[in-house]
């Protein structure tokens, strides 16, 4: 039997299922912003959602800041996350 369901949704779903293994965690989250601004801080993984997952945000400017992206996000590496004592990125399977 051929699985009908699309490749796109079964990536996703793998995605969201590894965040879901570390909710709570702090992670180091690098975040393309467009124009050459690239945006690199810790945060805590709080939520998955089925489209996007937020995380709580640490900085100077903002002490508690939540930020939610999309698993999208995730596929296009406009949002990368890493483990912060290892620089080990969470997705190495994604790299094709």
């Amino acid at each position: 039997m051929r699985n009908t369901e699309p490749l796109e949704v079964n990536v996703m779903q793998r995605i969201r299922d590894d965040l879901n293994e570390c909710l709570g965690e702090k992670l180091k989250v690098r975040a393309n912003k467009g124009r050459k601004i690239v945006v690199e801080n810790m945060a805590v993984l709080e939520e998955t959602y089925p489209h996007v997952f937020v995380v709580r945000v640490e900085t100077k400017a903002a002490p508690s800041q939540r930020v939610s992206y999309t698993y999208a996000d995730i596929i296009t590496r406009t949002v990368e996350l890493s483990r912060p004592d290892s620089e080990e990125g969470l997705f190495g399977w994604l790299n094709c």
